[in-house]
């Protein structure tokens, strides 16, 4: 594909992330539900589809996508109790980051790529 397909796709990407943090800094329960919305997944899937129109290669990234959201989900369990904790937030988000590649970790190793 072209330059600039590569430069649409990065600024979809981009506006998506900056309003949902702008978003987010507003009305943080807005933001979550955003954040919890599969945004990036539909867009990856979207751009995906029209760049390459694989179905087979979509259905296997959703398959795996199917296991590897619970397992990161551990990244928000110190965010979410950080004040709670008395812990600061580069810490909790540390220890969330190594919480979460920890169980995707034992996944990828348990269960390695085709």
């Amino acid at each position: 594909m072209s330059i600039g397909w590569n430069i649409l796709r990065v600024v979809i990407v981009a506006v998506t992330v900056v309003t949902t943090a702008e978003i987010s800094r507003r009305w943080p329960r807005l933001g979550a539900l955003l954040l919890s919305l599969p945004i990036v997944s539909i867009l990856a899937f979207l751009l995906g589809w029209f760049q390459h129109g694989d179905l087979g290669s979509l259905a296997r990234m959703s398959r795996e996508t199917l296991v590897l959201v619970p397992l990161g989900l551990p990244l928000f369990v110190p965010l979410a109790f950080a004040d709670r904790l008395g812990i600061g937030f580069w810490t909790a988000l540390i220890a969330g980051i190594l919480m979460a590649s920890g169980t995707i970790g034992l996944w990828m190793w348990w269960n390695p790529f085709e």
